[in-house]
């Protein structure tokens, strides 16, 4: 495994990225559901493959930032 510290950051286009940290990881078969907190108090959970989540080496606590880059948004009335 390559140590992250010594990586140069990559330059990416995608503009939405919220910073925060990892509440909680819970993995599956082969998808891992990821809770990132938000500085303000809101939550973010991501589904990601189980292989990233544990390649990424996600513990409870680590900084980490979320990258959003969607084709759409669906609103929905309640």
């Amino acid at each position: 495994m390559t140590d992250r510290r010594s990586v140069t950051p990559m330059q990416i286009s995608a503009r939405n990225q919220l910073e925060g940290t990892v509440g909680e990881v819970t993995h599956g078969a082969v998808m891992s559901s990821v809770t990132i907190k938000l500085p303000g108090g809101q939550e973010l959970v991501a589904a990601i493959t189980r292989e990233s989540a544990e390649a990424l080496d996600l513990a409870e606590g680590a900084p980490v930032k979320a990258v959003i880059k969607a084709t759409e948004v669906m609103v929905a009335t309640t």
